[in-house]
């Protein structure tokens, strides 16, 4: 007796798994089982609560200096540079210091004949003193300029010049018992004669060594 056939189209569980509580592809062999839905279409993890930073930095805390924050070589705020900048250096007033020179060489000059007229001898260091205060002096205020410099040297010989004559002039007021005024004033002419008379070479040493301290003065004092 035939089998009765079996009706066409019949429903065929899919990949041949049985069905589970109403899900077709519950159990399926070799099939993973899908995660829940989530609401993402996407499958990606939802993103983290919001924290008020929209670029996930912790502001830095105040510390009262707005400058705080600013990197080395960063110009300072309203495009200027340091928050103070220093003041610029005042330049050199060249008529000042070669005025300073001068004056400096009358006073040194009149010192160096007092103590050479006093002990009636010249003195070697005093003369380096004479030079050094002067080129000193003038560099001080008219700055390491050449024409200052050069202002001093000459000057420091003149004042070494100066200072022979005021002793030579104590020591003829001495010997001739006139007032030194007087020997000044009237016999000005007999102090340079005798200067040249009694001129050695270390005279002109003296003379030398006043220009070089003030050419080492003004470099001490620049």
């Amino acid at each position: 007796m035939s089998q009765p056939a079996q009706p066409p189209n019949q429903p065929q569980q899919p990949f041949g798994g049985q069905p589970v509580d109403g899900n077709p592809y519950a159990g399926q062999p070799g099939q993973p089982t899908p995660a829940a839905p989530t609401g993402n279409p996407y499958g990606q993890p939802a993103p983290a609560a919001p924290t008020g930073n929209p670029y996930g930095q912790q502001p830095p805390a105040p510390t009262g200096n707005p400058f705080a924050g600013q990197q080395p070589g960063q110009s300072a705020p309203f495009g200027g540079g340091a928050p103070f900048a220093p003041a610029p250096p005042a330049r050199d007033n060249i008529l000042l210091g070669v005025l300073v020179a001068l004056g400096a060489a009358v006073v040194a000059g009149i010192l160096y004949g007092v103590i050479a007229g006093s002990i009636e001898r010249e003195v070697g260091y005093a003369a380096v003193g004479v030079g050094f205060l002067v080129g000193f002096a003038s560099s001080k205020i008219g700055g390491s300029n050449p024409a200052v410099i050069g202002a001093a040297a000459v000057f420091s010989i003149g004042a070494v010049y100066l200072g022979q004559l005021v002793g030579i002039s104590m020591v003829l007021s001495d010997l001739a018992q006139i007032p030194f005024s007087e020997v000044i004033g009237d016999h000005f002419g007999t102090v340079t004669e005798a200067w040249s008379q009694e001129a050695d070479f270390m005279t002109y040493l003296f003379l030398a060594l006043g220009a070089i301290a003030a050419v080492g003065g003004a470099k001490k004092a620049g």
